[in-house]
């Protein structure tokens, strides 16, 4: 293992606000872990950053030491790219603060904050930022590689609601990005990921929701699932922006509206959200409710900040975690009958298979406006594997490859926020040709090194 010298420690301690973690430190194997459990890696120094000053300080220690770095804002990413051995861990995850400006409805971001963080401070004056749907997802790297989640389809991904970003390079340089200032690198930011340098802080745009949202979960029997797939595939793609409906199959949690003898078993669960008038939500959703059988339903008003939060304990920290994803092009009777044999033989009780309506006001964007280059397909099927004992990792991994496999034919890209560490041609295709070439040169130019290698990366050209 890389041991750092007691002076190379002084050194950085002696221009670094925030906390220096060592592997003698009490602290270290807190701060080491992240969110998925299969990554246990030990770095030979974590920098827990408080401020931009520290983050220019650990990437200028980092270069000046040759040291392999790793950035960590939420730890989230399914990849375990937020740590290393050996190397250095820039740890964002004591920025947080989110200030709201309601005159503008805008909101600035530090690199370090969560979603949940977002959503507490936004919510205090009706607003939202189009994001994701876990709460304790990390905002960097959400918004780096695209970001959707309920109110994308009305309000577009998180990359269409960036203004300006706080980006610190391999050079140790900060530079600020927006439409009219470093628009190259503002451009690549927005989808190429942690490839260009550590963003410090994000300025978004947010869209007014209230507080509260009219939204539920539909419980579908799994034995009528064929039928109701068939039918929510057409009927989703009908729906104004406002109304957003995915389906998650998977065996049933323990959820309060579910009779006890149901939990455990496979289903369609049919969660939504309507950013509107509740009779209008009620008129929309009423076709799906009704078609085929259901186990329960909760449907009503709930605080935003509560319907962010309610599925966090389905993907808490800790457990295993392996993914497998693509976008789709068309969810056809063939593609469902693969993805309802796989769901009958899912490896673990916790796994489950996720399958989002896209469209909306993204899909109406250029496709080379940004870095985020799928916008066109309807769907996209996220094969979402986890589990709690290493023994199990060769029988879940090879479910995910297999299901993957044979889900290929009826896809088109993938999102790079759901690649596991897939190698270089699988994050290619999160873009097409023309994209990633401008993505090349903005690496040429800006990390021609590869500092920011611990990512879905995109390799300079030299």
């Amino acid at each position: 293992m890389t041991a750092l010298s007691s002076d190379q420690i002084a050194q950085l301690k002696s221009v670094f606000r925030g906390y220096l973690i060592t592997p003698d430190d009490s602290h270290y194997d807190y701060a080491r872990k992240i969110w998925n459990g299969m990554f246990d890696k030990h770095p030979a120094l974590i920098a827990q950053c408080i401020c931009t000053a520290d983050v220019i300080q650990a990437v200028n220690f980092a270069r000046d030491n040759n040291l392999l770095v790793a950035v960590k804002g939420g730890g989230h990413n399914s990849a375990g790219k937020a740590t290393c051995d050996d190397g250095i861990v820039i740890d964002l995850s004591h920025m947080r603060r989110v200030y709201v400006d309601p005159k503008k409805k805008t909101a600035r971001v530090d690199g370090g904050a969560l979603l949940g963080d977002v959503d507490s401070e936004t919510q205090l004056h009706g607003l939202a930022v189009s994001a994701g749907i876990v709460s304790h997802t990390g905002v960097g790297g959400l918004a780096l590689g695209g970001g959707f989640g309920w109110i994308s389809r009305k309000h577009g991904l998180s990359v269409d609601n960036l203004l300006s970003a706080d980006v610190v390079t391999a050079h140790g340089d900060l530079i600020q990005v927006s439409q009219n200032e470093n628009e190259d690198l503002f451009w690549g930011i927005r989808g190429g990921g942690g490839n260009f340098g550590i963003v410090t802080s994000f300025e978004f745009n947010c869209a007014e929701i209230g507080t509260e949202v009219f939204s539920g979960v539909i419980a579908k029997k799994f034995e009528n699932a064929q039928d109701y797939i068939s039918f929510h595939q057409e009927y989703v793609q009908t729906l104004p922006d406002e109304m957003t409906v995915w389906m998650v199959v998977r065996k049933a949690p323990p959820l309060p509206f579910l009779p006890e003898d149901v939990h455990g078993q496979l289903m369609v669960l049919v969660p939504f959200v309507y950013l509107g008038d509740q009779a209008e939500g009620k008129k929309l959703i009423e076709p799906l409710r009704s078609h085929g059988e259901s186990h329960g339903e909760h449907i009503g008003f709930s605080p935003w900040v509560g319907w962010q939060s309610m599925f966090d304990g389905l993907v808490a920290h800790g457990a295993r975690n392996y993914w497998k994803s693509h976008h789709l092009k068309e969810l056809s009777t063939d593609c469902i009958e693969q993805i309802l044999t796989f769901a009958q033989t899912l490896p673990s009780e916790e796994c489950d298979v996720f399958i989002p309506h896209m469209a909306g006001a993204p899909s109406r964007v250029a496709p080379d406006a940004t870095a985020f280059s799928h916008r066109s397909t309807p769907f996209v099927l996220n094969i979402h594997t986890r589990w709690r004992n290493q023994s199990d990792d060769e029988s879940c991994i090879a479910w995910a490859r297999d299901f993957h496999q044979a889900t290929e034919p009826f896809s088109q890209g993938v999102y790079v926020n759901f690649l596991s560490d897939e190698g270089e041609d699988r994050v290619k295709d999160a873009y097409t040709d023309s994209v990633w070439k401008r993505l090349v040169q903005l690496k040429d130019k800006y990390d021609p090194t590869n500092m920011f290698c611990l990512n879905q990366n995109i390799k300079p050209s030299s």
